[in-house]
């Protein structure tokens, strides 16, 4: 493109272009910008002191990162969490969601809930766990009424109690919590497939599973792959909410999470070079993992992210 066809381009969409700068001004303001304080993961940082003043460790603290059995620990608690979430919040349970809302013919009824399902989303955490401490109780809970009353259970439990139901817990909850937002995109994504390929396919005799399995989701797929591309730069996240306000001493090994792990051992602590040196590497892992699987994707099919 020769340099007067560009600038008659640029003219011609400055609409556009301007509807679109508020949204870079905010990437650059609040993502690009805050990035010189990575300089503190090389420096002994002393709160008060210029840059210049600081004193330069190099490597020090990954170093000490890596040789804390504890960091590893909260690694593998990220990681599990992350794949809990990712596997059956983001994919399995919004897309089967969403797979069944659209087969639903009552649109009134389909709107309904619809609708309840996004409400959770809406609602802090803090009363989400509020709401499953309420409900886990082995005293007033419901959860543990009817399944004694159904002879699942012999006697309640406080299943906040045991580390061995923590992930299902954080898992569940989560689920609850996001399953209708998560299924937007997927809903919205089978109200574009064209309806002629299911008249043509009701015409061969085709069942609604058939349909289901040969129309809606492969139509659906470059959705799916692109939501997983962007989703797996997470699995090194695994945010922090649920496990802080539904965790105790008992389950304090399963809980400790990355971002739980800095902030108790770093910004807790006043060792904000540690703290900062645990972010950089999962800013690393996650943008790594977010190029393999965009290169996988794009080599062995014809969707990708870029």
């Amino acid at each position: 493109m020769t340099r007067k066809k560009y600038w008659a381009t640029v003219i011609k969409q400055h609409q556009m272009i301007l509807m679109i700068l508020p949204a870079i001004a905010y990437f650059v303001t609040f993502c690009y910008v805050p990035l010189w304080g990575w300089y503190m993961a090389f420096v002994e940082y002393k709160l008060g002191r210029p840059f210049y003043q600081q004193t330069f460790v190099g490597l020090h603290y990954f170093r000490e990162l890596f040789k804390d059995f504890r960091f590893y620990n909260a690694l593998k608690n990220t990681v599990v969490m992350s794949a809990l979430g990712i596997s059956i919040n983001g994919f399995i349970m919004p897309i089967f969601f969403a797979v069944i809302l659209n087969e639903v013919r009552l649109l009134r009824f389909k709107k309904t809930v619809q609708t309840i399902s996004y409400l959770p989303h809406f609602v802090s955490w803090v009363v989400v766990a509020g709401i499953v401490i309420q409900s886990l109780s082995p005293s007033t809970g419901i959860i543990n009424e009817i399944l004694v009353k159904l002879r699942i259970l012999k006697d309640p439990i406080n299943f906040l109690a045991f580390e061995k139901y923590f992930y299902a817990v954080i898992t569940i909850s989560s689920l609850w919590k996001s399953l209708g937002w998560n299924s937007i995109i997927f809903i919205a994504a089978i109200a574009g497939v064209d309806q002629e390929l299911y008249e043509a396919a009701h015409v061969d005799g085709a069942s609604r599973l058939r349909r289901i399995w040969h129309i809606t989701l492969p139509s659906i797929r470059p959705t799916i792959i692109i939501i997983f591309i962007i989703s797996i730069s997470g699995l090194i996240s695994g945010g922090f909410e649920p496990q802080m306000l539904l965790s105790n001493p008992l389950t304090t090994e399963k809980a400790e999470v990355l971002y739980l792990y800095a902030l108790k051992y770093g910004v807790t602590l006043l060792r904000f070079s540690f703290g900062t040196a645990i972010g950089i590497f999962q800013s690393v892992i996650a943008v790594s993992l977010m190029l393999f699987a965009n290169g996988f994707f794009k080599r062995f099919t014809d969707d990708s992210l870029i």
